[in-house]
């Protein structure tokens, strides 16, 4: 198996595994050991970044997700120097007090006292001031909880003023955007206005790979993600052929979907979850089916599966 790699993120001390695991809604669907084992799977595959999101909000379910890995990790006899973590901090928990409650609270549940990496959720507010959000994370970094920080499906447009006001205030801005990207959903991260920020040195994050199992044909009823342009019905309709595809060039569906990601130059490390041990084991071999297709073939074989182009804005949310 090919060995994972790792790139410098932006302007910070981060080296990232071209390849991450998340948390959503994965570690409270699993047996505790075969979670432990799992991470330390990955850890000695070489992934070294985590996705730890707190989940729960008032009013709904609790969720320990979170809280379950941060026993998980501690299990598999980790050390915290050999991993890096990325949280999520929710726009809709900004208040007085910034983002430092909420952060804490993070810290708290999966039991580590630095986010290396905070990714800042979708903008559902319209009373937003970016620059109190700019600030206030040049807070958090200089208070030492946090390292560097990026956002989850912004516009382009919106970066471009977060980097302006870190700019004109000589704080750090962002590195990362987390964005939906997939062989089904590429308007965004493959159209022009964020194909100048990542000229600019800006990177991504590839998340909701395989469309909460839609695209390989998933049917466990496991919550999926939100769903701009209205495509997941094309992409269940279309499931059956992209596993052919994949039959057809000796690979599984998911490997297919992870390779592709991979694929993206501004792409530093691709999100997935995974409950068992072949998941894992099918996502690390994407690096390998890359070198084996070629970057440009592959890309070329999957571009019929393109759902959304035409139908989503590329400038983003």
């Amino acid at each position: 198996m090919s060995p994972i790699s790792r790139k410098r993120l932006g302007s910070s001390d981060l080296d990232i595994s071209q390849l991450s695991v998340g948390s959503w809604h994965t570690y409270d669907r699993m047996d505790f050991a075969d979670t432990v084992a799992l991470l330390r799977a990955a850890v000695d595959a070489g992934i070294n970044l985590f996705d730890v999101g707190v989940y729960g909000f008032p009013g709904m379910p609790a969720v320990f997700t979170d809280v379950i890995w941060g026993a998980a990790i501690r299990a598999a006899g980790v050390p915290r120097e050999d991993y890096l973590v990325s949280a999520k901090l929710w726009l809709e928990g900004f208040g007085p007090d910034g983002f430092r409650p909420q952060l804490e609270n993070a810290l708290l549940r999966g039991g580590f006292g630095i986010a290396d990496l905070v990714i800042l959720g979708d903008i559902r507010r319209d009373d937003i001031v970016l620059e109190d959000l700019v600030a206030d994370l040049a807070r958090l970094k200089s208070a030492g909880l946090i390292r560097a920080w990026g956002v989850n499906n912004w516009s382009a447009t919106n970066i471009r003023k977060l980097q302006q006001i870190a700019a004109e205030t000589g704080v750090d801005g962002p590195d990362i955007a987390q964005l939906k990207y997939s062989v089904a959903r590429r308007a965004i991260p493959d159209g022009e206005p964020f194909g100048a920020l990542f000229a600019d040195g800006f990177a991504m994050q590839a998340s909701d790979v395989l469309e909460g199992g839609l695209l390989v044909g998933s049917a466990s009823g496991r919550e999926v993600g939100r769903d701009p342009g209205g495509v997941q019905a094309k992409i269940k309709e279309r499931a059956a052929e992209f596993a052919a595809l994949a039959e057809q060039v000796g690979t599984s569906p998911a490997r297919l979907a992870v390779a592709f990601t991979l694929t993206h130059p501004a792409n530093i490390t691709t999100l997935f979850g995974a409950t068992k041990m072949s998941q894992l084991e099918d996502n690390l071999a994407a690096v390998e089916l890359v070198e084996r297709i070629g970057a440009a073939e592959l890309r070329a074989l999957v571009e019929p599966f393109w759902a959304d182009q035409g139908i989503v804005d590329p400038e983003g949310p």
